[in-house]
Order: structure tokens, then sequence, then C-alpha cells
């Protein structure tokens, strides 16, 4: 009888090993449309066989457990492929819309507008006192600042875009890992008790895990890593235990079952620019701007710009910020060789906008575009004719009016000096004009009470002194942020000018701003260095920069997409439901159920007929 029991209890054993086999198969199979779910296995073992009559005995089947196809290397690949691929698409993105505010292939932009703005001043220079020739160079260059100045602030929107979306990013970050972080705890108790396996939230864990990739680069160790066997590979990997950290930048934002969250906060600055930093157990407070990378957030950082000017707030480096700095680079120095040329044209007094200097300040210190050399301050008598000339030389110290280590600008034009070489102390430039510099910042040229005929002019030879204050401004504004025509033009055009001598045939101002476009420039970059080139070439090269930044992040997109879709493959052909696979699984499994069925029915039958002899 005990033999028969035993052979019932093998049965029944098998019979409950089957339909555990066909439960995990039909859930194979339900989640085949589901990327998430890694295909689960049981496994099984012989029973402790047993002696009987000095005979060992199997005593059946036992489920030992129920674990998930999984190779942890495969899909760490997969994450930090993912994490690849998030950056590509987003830093692609951005840079494409950045190109479309640049659309100079199309004949229109700001390189078209520059080319219409000198092609005015050609114009005007065939007859400098033309009132329709001025009316149509004040809107030329009135349509060309607005443009510049349209784009820096569709650029510094972006920018902006992008800093508010930094924000959602890290709140999403600390919203997943505190998920993860719960799924532990859930783990945790699922797997307290021997004989449960949490595959359904491991799973979940792993799609978190990828979307969290997608943000941001992350590091993730999850205690013992066993190797195992199965049919798809015989090397195949998987993490083991409740053991789990998760790093970003080196720094842990998971703990098992605790989650450190990211800060993010913009209390320094007033630009709104934010900051990410990590607070560890004993207060100390890290700044992980510039260390974050990879994901959505480092393509973030990377184009927004990762160090924050500790007075404006705004970035000093990153790609929009690049694009910016250049195009004021540009623009400052349009303005100022436009001015340097303009400052030519006599004028009846000059006087600069309010300056952002002390009197005993270095120009060169304060001014990264003025350079050491001379300009000569002209006065025209009222027939045009020059009366006089005064050269004014620019060195390392030289200041607006402090005197103590250089001559500054107004000690040397006020000098009583013999600027004709005539010996005459009554017809020098000091005799017509005096220099003044007023305590609120504004530079100007003043006639004498006794002056009321004559103008006044300077022409620059290298210094970019006129330009680079303003003190005779065609052009205002001080970059790309606020260019535009002078305010007494915008009213009325007629009022500007196109000659030198205030005399009626002279169009040397009108020729030099035409030759402009051809002269090679110095652009004083924002980085501290210089280049030389024609205002198109260096505009030109801005917008190639954006060309090919734009290229090269979606060539870099295209080949991170393959690489990830070829692990991608291979991780679902590790963890993916095969289907065809699944329903061959699922006959077998039935095969087994029915045959242990049969073992049953017939330990049955035999009982049946043993009890019947007995009576």
């Amino acid at each position: 009888m005990m033999g028969l029991f035993s052979t019932l209890n093998t049965g029944t054993s098998a019979l409950n090993a089957a339909q555990v086999a066909v439960s995990i198969t039909s859930q194979n199979i339900a989640n085949v449309d589901n990327t998430s779910y890694s295909r689960q296995r049981v496994n099984l073992s012989a029973s402790t066989a047993v002696s009987s009559g000095g005979v060992s005995v199997g005593t059946g089947v036992t489920v030992t457990s129920v674990t998930r196809v999984h190779d942890e290397y495969t899909y760490m690949e997969l994450r930090n492929a993912a994490t690849d691929v998030a950056y590509d698409s987003y830093k692609t993105q951005v840079l494409e819309e950045v190109a479309q505010y640049f659309p100079d292939l199309d004949e229109s932009g700001i390189a078209t507008d520059l080319e219409e703005y000198f092609s005015a001043w050609n114009d005007l220079a065939s007859n400098a006192t033309e009132g329709s020739q001025k009316i149509a160079l004040v809107q030329s260059a009135s349509t060309m600042a607005s443009e510049i100045q349209s784009t820096r602030e569709t650029l510094r929107d972006l920018q902006d875009s992008v800093n508010d979306q930094l924000k959602t990013a890290v709140e999403e970050i600390n919203s997943l890992a505190e998920q993860i972080a719960d799924i532990n705890k859930q783990i945790s108790a699922v797997e307290s008790e021997e004989g449960n396996y949490a595959n359904d939230l491991r799973d979940a864990r792993d799609e978190l895990e990828l979307t969290l990739a997608n943000l941001v680069d992350i590091s993730v160790s999850k205690g013992d890593i066993s190797s195992y066997t199965s049919s798809v590979s015989s090397d195949l990997s998987t993490s083991e235990g409740t053991e789990y950290s998760l790093t970003v930048s080196g720094f842990t934002i998971i703990d098992g079952t605790t989650y450190h969250p990211l800060t993010i906060s913009n209390t320094s600055n007033e630009s709104g620019y934010y900051s990410i930093s990590y607070e560890t157990q004993d207060g100390t407070d890290y700044d992980l701007t510039e260390k974050i990378s990879g994901g959505e957030v480092g393509a973030m950082l990377d184009l927004r710009g990762r160090v924050l000017d500790g007075e404006s707030g705004y970035p000093t480096d990153g790609s929009i910020q690049d694009y910016i700095d250049e195009l004021d680079t540009f623009s400052q120095t349009l303005i100022t060789a436009t001015n340097n040329i303009y400052a030519q044209s006599a004028q009846s007094s000059m006087q600069s906008p309010v300056l952002d200097i002390e009197g005993d300040t270095s120009l060169k210190n304060a001014y990264d575009n003025i350079e050491s050399g001379t300009f000569d301050v002209i006065v025209y008598g009222s027939d045009g004719e020059e009366i006089a000339r005064k050269t004014i030389s620019i060195s390392n110290t030289t200041t607006m009016t402090d005197d103590t280590f250089s001559e500054s600008i107004v000690s040397q034009i006020n000098a009583e000096s013999d600027d004709n070489a005539d010996n005459n102390s009554l017809n020098d430039v000091d005799d017509y004009f005096t220099a003044i510099f007023m305590e609120d910042g504004t530079f100007s040229l003043s006639p004498t009470s006794t002056n009321s005929t004559y103008t006044i002019a300077i022409e620059d030879s290298g210094t970019n002194f006129p330009g680079a204050i303003g003190v005779s401004q065609f052009l205002t504004g001080s970059d790309a942020s606020d260019i535009s025509v002078a305010t007494e033009y915008q009213k009325d055009p007629s009022s500007m000018q196109g000659f030198a001598a205030p005399i009626s045939g002279d169009n040397t101002v009108a020729n030099a701003m035409v030759q402009l476009q051809y002269d090679t420039l110095s652009f004083y970059n924002s980085n501290g260095t210089v280049s030389s080139e024609t205002l198109e070439g260096y505009y030109s090269a801005l917008t190639t920069n954006i060309a090919t930044d734009a290229s090269a992040a979606s060539a870099s997109l295209s080949t991170n997409e393959t690489l990830y879709n070829t692990v991608y493959t291979e991780y679902q052909s590790i963890s993916g439901v095969n289907e065809d696979e699944e329903l061959t699984n699922l006959i077998m499994y039935q095969a087994s159920y029915t045959a242990a069925s049969k073992i049953i029915t017939t330990i049955d039958e035999m009982l049946e007929t043993l009890l019947g002899i007995k009576s």
C-alpha cells in the first residue's frame, strides 16, 4: 500500500508541476506584445528519493523556482544605448530648430539684410545729399538691426525653454528614483518568503531604469550577478538578492529602498537659470551641473550651458550660448566699425551715450575692442575747409580723465598745443571745441562759447575709440540684443550724412561704408580670442558652424539608433516572448499534464483492484 500511495504522490507532484508550467507559459503568451516583459520559465528538479525495500525510489518532481529569462549584461548595453540615443535625439531636435533661425540659403535672413544694407550705402554714395536714398538707407539698416535682434531673442527664448525643460527633467528623475526605491521595497517584501520570486516587479524596475536612462547616464549595481544557461544562450547572467544601488555622476540617488533626490534651484541668479546639486547625509552640497552627462539632461546642459556667470546668471558655455555670443560679437564689430567711419562725418557737436566706465579706468581694460594707436580730432570751417587737426594717442594706461599714469583723452584734446604748427595759439582744436567727461558717464565734444559755425569729426587710425564709446553713432547698441539705428535718424532720415567734410559733393563716409563690407576686421570673441574676417565671412562661419553641429548630431543619432536597434534585437531574442516557442511548450506541458493524470488514474484503478481483492 505504501508503494502505491508513494507513486500516487509522484503523479500528483508531476500534475502540479505541469499545472504551474502551463500557467507560466500562458502568462508568457499573454505578454507576447509587452516589450517590457521578460519571459519566465519553470525550473524543475527531481524530488528526494526514498529507500523502499533496499531500492531507492523517486518521489516525483519539485518546482524549485520560476525565474525570468534575463541577461543583465545585455540589458546594461541596452540601457547605455538608450542613453546615447536620447542624448543625440534631443540635441539634433534643438540644433535643427536653431538652423531654421538662420534661413540665409532661402534668400532671407541676416546675410541678405546685410547685403541690402551695404547696397543702400552704395546708392547714397552716388548722391550723398539725396533724401530718398537716405530714407531707403535708414529703412534697410533698421530692417537689418531688427532681424539681428529678433534672431538673438529667438535663440535666448530657445535657451530659456531648454532651461525650463531641465527643471522638469530633474523632477522626473527624482520621481522615477522614488518609484524604483518603492519597487525595491516591494521586491524585498515578496522575496522575504522562500520560494517567492518578484519577476514582474523586476521587469517594472527595469522599465523605470530605461526611462531614467533616457534622461541621464546612470550606473546600477544589483548585488550578486550569477550565470546560467537557457535554450537561447549558454552564457547568460542575472542579478540575485535585493541589494540595489543607482548612481548619477558618482552620487548615489537610490540605495536599496531609499532614494536621495537631486536638487534644482536658481536662487543664486536673477536669470532664472537652474543649477543641479546633490546634498549628502552630512549636509554637504555638491554642484553637479558641470558633471551630469548623457541622456536628455546631458544634452540640455551641453546646449544651454553648464557654467553660469556670477553676475548675469546666464551661461558662459553651451552650444546655444556660443551662437548668441558669436552673434553678439558680429553685431558689436558691425556697430563699432560703422560708427568708427560715421565719426568722420563733421558734426556741430558729439556726445556718447552713458558709458559704464570710471574716469580713471584704463580704456583698454574697460573695452576689449579698443587698441593702442592714434586717432585725429578734426575741426572744419563753415566752408568745409580743415581748420585744425590734433592727434590723440591711446596706450595701455590711457584713461578718460585721470592723468596719473598717462595723458587722458580729455587732457590731450583740451591741451593748448600748436596743432597747425603756425605759432598761432588761437586756431587750434581746443580753441573751437572742449572735451568733457561728465559724472554721469557721458563723453562729449562741445563747441566753445565763441564757436558757432565750426564742426568737428574724428578720423580713427585703428584704435576703435569712436566706435567703441559711440561718440557719433549711426548704429546704436552694444551687441545683438540692442543693435538699432540712432533714434534721430529713424525720426528724420534726412539728418544723417554721407560726407566727411561738410561740403557739397563729398561722399567720403558713404564710400568708406561701402568699402567696409570688403574690409578685414577684428572680431573680439567672448572667449578672449580675436578673429580676423570680413563681416560676411564671420557671419558665414557662424551659420556654417550651426549647420555643421546639426549635421554632426544627426549623423551621431543615426549611428546610435542603429546600435540601439541591434542591442534591442539581441535583448528581445533573450527576454522577449517567442509565440511559436511558447505554443510548443504549451503542447509539451499539456502532454505532461495528461501523462501525470494517467499516472493518478492508473494508481486509482490499482487501489480499487487491491481494495476489491481485500473485500
